[in-house]
């Protein structure tokens, strides 16, 4: 089980904590692009625990700087826009993209040391419409130079092919994570109303609610860990789903077709209590996002497992003020009872994300790790838990970098989804290795795979 102490070095993610300092060895994204116009309004933006700003200058580059002017400490958030820098209010001292001070006009000429003053700033890049900040290391023995972007194999998708979306959780990032790679909960949280005989056989929600409890491999891999939940299908063969954690906060879900699931999902952390949720996905891949609702026999969708029509609040500027969902604590996350009561969606909530949503929500914002009790079925949460732990531990104390860093390319090995395989007595790991060979990747992989 995992101790109140091990829980908090889990969750903290602040400036000096262990798993903060685990997670600043990464590139993270931070905002969509097209949150941010040339010259335009800078957008506060937390990350990590840390008050932050992001804009883009007349060149359209993107600066992220701390949001204190280090001049007097005024928020940068008021500052001027303009002629390639941002310019703040109080003094009028202005900053270039990579916080170098670029002018100081209320200093005489022959007192300006702005050439000495420099704004808090992080390494930005773009890439699939994404800005990737990368927080730097502050410890000695971690890297003094920013990684490559983790080799995810939907980064290297045509541009065009690349679908994005954000989604703010309000709870630790590492229960948001944790309740993506708990594939147990999936018979009951989004289909414990359902009847095996009401819904096609050759359907994947089939097979998911004709054993509600799967049996598991897990085992530790090089990108993070991974499972393979599988249940008996027609006779003779498997019917499987594999998902990944990839260092530091991603997931890989079994939500799509293994052949095409190229994707990743970031569960990054804004502070303690709050999570951005990162979706990248390939638009051509047959997954949940892509595929019809599902259905009953008869064609009628069954109900509570809607995809889409997600509603979300108008963005604030406030700190936490982006991509919220309109359902949530405060509304009970629009749960219908009398749909509950009669057993039309069992949870009551109408939508898988939003029921998924709903339970870490409900949690509070970080877990009271004392208080739980795992069982088997949660196996894939303890393994990825001491992975973790044993990762961020070697970085403090040694300074063993975390996997990924310095080898971005074992993340084009992971792939989740599903599938039904005819048992021919391989073990799991070779029914993996064999249906990842098999399947879709992006275009020059095998190149790539050969350098």
């Amino acid at each position: 089980m995992t101790t109140a102490i091990e829980g908090a070095e889990l969750t903290k993610i602040g400036p000096g904590t262990a798993m903060g300092q685990l997670m600043r060895q990464y590139w993270l994204p931070a905002l969509l692009s097209s949150e941010l116009e040339r010259d335009g309004p800078p957008t506060r933006l937390m990350l990590l625990g840390e008050r932050l700003i992001a804009f883009r200058d007349s060149e359209g580059r993107v600066g992220v700087m701390d949001h204190r002017c280090p001049h007097r400490c005024a928020s940068l958030f008021l500052g001027r826009n303009e002629e390639g820098g941002l310019r703040c209010i109080y003094h009028g001292w202005k900053y270039d993209v990579a916080g170098n001070c670029v002018d100081m006009p209320s200093v005489p000429s022959d007192q300006d040391f702005k050439h000495k003053m420099k704004a808090k700033a992080y390494r930005v890049v773009e890439r699939a419409g994404l800005v990737w900040v990368y927080m730097g290391a502050s410890k000695e023995g971690a890297s003094e130079q920013a990684p490559p972007l983790p080799g995810f194999e939907i980064l290297d998708m045509p541009p065009g092919e690349i679908r994005v979306s954000l989604i703010q959780r309000d709870c630790n990032w590492l229960q948001a994570l944790e309740g993506e790679i708990d594939t147990a909960h999936f018979g009951f949280l989004h289909g414990g109303h359902v009847k095996p005989e009401d819904v096609p056989e050759d359907a994947p929600f089939f097979n998911t609610i004709a054993n509600r409890a799967p049996q598991f491999h897990v085992a530790d891999a090089p990108w993070g860990t991974q499972y393979a939940g599988y249940r008996g299908a027609t006779p003779g063969s498997t019917y499987w789903r594999f998902a990944n954690f990839l260092f530091p906060c991603w997931s890989q879900a079994p939500n799509g077709e293994f052949g095409s699931h190229m994707h990743a999902r970031g569960w990054v952390p804004l502070d303690d209590g709050h999570t951005m949720f990162v979706f990248i996905w390939w638009s051509r891949a047959k997954a949940a996002q892509s595929l019809p609702q599902p259905a009953y026999k008869d064609g009628r969708p069954i109900g509570g497992t809607g995809r889409g029509n997600i509603k979300m609040l108008p963005n604030t500027t406030d700190w936490l003020g982006r991509w919220r969902m309109a359902m949530n604590e405060g509304n009970d996350w629009g749960i219908d009872r009398e749909a509950q009561r009669g057993n039309t969606i069992y949870s009551g909530i109408d939508g898988i994300h939003l029921q998924d949503q709903a339970i870490c929500e409900s949690m509070g914002p970080i877990t009271d790790h004392d208080f739980e009790h795992l069982a088997p079925s949660d196996q894939m949460i303890t393994r990825t838990r001491r992975r973790l732990l044993m990762a961020a531990r070697a970085l403090a104390e040694k300074g063993t970098l975390p996997p990924g860093v310095e080898d971005p390319d074992i993340y084009r090995g992971a792939r989740s989804g599903y599938f039904v395989r005819a048992d021919d007595g391989s073990s799991w790991q070779q029914v993996y290795a064999r249906t990842l060979d098999e399947s879709v990747h992006p275009p020059g992989a095998d190149a790539q795979a050969a350098e």
